[in-house]
């Protein structure tokens, strides 16, 4: 049976870094019947990161998926990107990298949380310079900005915990 193919757009936003941050993301389908499907996320953090932001954004748009799918990730977070199409993940996670130049421990309990997110989807990120031209990422980043300057904001206690250390 073929997988649902399903695309993720994530954008993240914040204020200062750290400081308050929110993401946006959408999740765009086609049905069986050929209906087209538009779910938006978002939420907004207090005293987090702009890359923290940017993993959440895919991590909960992923983890709304309910059945295993052939997803596409489009964002224009070089970070994510090349986190996966570069193998940088491995080498913080499988190798134990600690304080690279390209990952603070602070987001390792993200990248964990992705990874299962993951789980049996087919994954693929695709990067996009600036949004370019695809107007759900502009949409990701009005949800990600109003969240991040929103009054409703989570602590981030995982970040928090990383940089008490």
């Amino acid at each position: 049976m073929a997988l649902k193919k399903v695309r993720v757009f994530s954008d993240g936003a914040a204020r200062g870094n750290p400081g308050p941050g929110g993401y946006g993301a959408i999740l765009s389908f086609v049905d069986a019947k050929g209906g087209t499907h538009i779910k938006e996320l978002s939420c907004g953090y207090s005293c987090t990161t702009n890359n923290r932001m940017e993993l959440l954004g895919v991590i909960v748009a992923l983890e709304a998926l309910k059945s295993p799918c052939d997803v596409v990730v489009v964002t224009d977070s070089k970070y994510v990107v090349d986190a996966f199409n570069q193998h940088w993940i491995d080498g913080w996670l499988k190798r134990g990298w600690k304080n690279s130049k390209k990952e603070p421990v602070a987001n390792i309990d993200l990248w964990k949380r992705l990874l299962a997110a993951m789980g049996a989807h087919e994954v693929h990120f695709e990067w996009v310079k600036g949004h370019a031209g695809h107007p759900e990422n502009e949409r990701c980043d009005e949800l990600a900005t109003a969240a991040a300057d929103g009054d409703n904001l989570i602590e981030d206690s995982a970040y928090m915990a990383s940089i008490s250390r």
